[in-house]
């Protein structure tokens, strides 16, 4: 799959929709995973389907961070994947709230 790669993204240009039993994550990850795509599958399902979210460059107040944002999550468990057979971690989504982690080192 070939996306176009995107530039920064700026202050209120992602939407979340949360809800009762929908939350969002945010990953935050080192500078030299910009541009890279970073898959999520629900944890305890690793043939299951997964979704995945481009890391870009995040300009908040007077700093820049890296980060892949994944809106309108079921809540529960999620596995991080590393590359296609490794993961990489594991993180919890609540409903109605956004959850954020790092990368796992």
């Amino acid at each position: 799959m070939t996306e176009h790669p995107h530039g920064p993204t700026g202050p209120g240009t992602v939407i979340m929709e949360l809800g009762a039993d929908t939350g969002a994550l945010i990953l935050y990850t080192p500078a030299d995973l910009d541009g890279a795509e970073i898959e999520i599958s629900r944890h305890g399902d690793p043939l299951g389907r997964r979704t995945h979210s481009q890391v870009r460059q995040r300009h908040v107040a007077s700093v820049t961070k890296y980060a892949a944002v994944y809106s309108s999550l079921t809540a529960g468990q999620y596995t991080i994947w590393r590359d296609e057979d490794r993961p990489a971690g594991t993180v919890t989504v609540a409903g109605g709230q956004i959850t954020s982690c790092r990368w796992p080192e």
